[in-house]
C-alpha cells in the first residue's frame, strides 16, 4: 500500500511533541539539541520525531559544517490546510441547510401555537 503525503503529514502532526517541534521551527532554524531542550526525552528519541517529520516532508535538514540545523518547510501544511478547506466548506454549507431547517421548524412551531 502507497502511503500518500497528505497520510504522512496528517501522522506526523497527529504527534503533540511533533507539532511543539514544527511550532519551533516556525521561530527559525534550529539544531537536534535545541528540539530537545523543552522536551524531557532522550535525544535519540527526538531524532525519531525529527525523522518522521523529515519523511513527511514537513522538515529538511542541510548540513553546515558540523552542524545539521533543521528548517520548516511548510508546503505540505498549506496542502494539508487546502484539503480541509474544502471540506470546511462542505460542513459549512450543511450547517447552515441545518440551521434553516431548524428556523423553519421553529416558525412552523411557532404558528402552531
Amino acid at each position: 500500500m502507497q502511503v500518500s503525503q497528505l497520510d504522512k503529514t496528517f501522522f506526523a502532526l497527529s504527534d503533540p511533541t511533533r507539532r511543539a517541534m514544527l511550532a519551533q521551527l516556525a521561530e527559525g532554524d534550529a539544531l537536534l539539541k535545541d528540539l530537545a531542550e523543552p522536551f524531557d526525552m532522550t535525544l535519540p528519541a527526538v531524532s525519531k520525531h525529527l525523522k518522521v517529520l523529515e519523511d513527511a516532508g514537513l522538515v529538511k535538514r542541510t548540513r553546515e559544517a558540523q552542524r545539521k540545523p533543521a528548517t520548516l518547510d511548510p508546503k505540505p501544511l498549506k496542502e494539508a490546510a487546502d484539503w480541509l478547506e474544502k471540506y470546511r466548506e462542505i460542513w459549512a454549507a450543511n450547517f447552515d441547510r441545518l440551521e434553516g431547517l431548524l428556523d423553519e421548524m421553529k416558525k412552523i412551531n411557532k404558528e402552531g401555537k
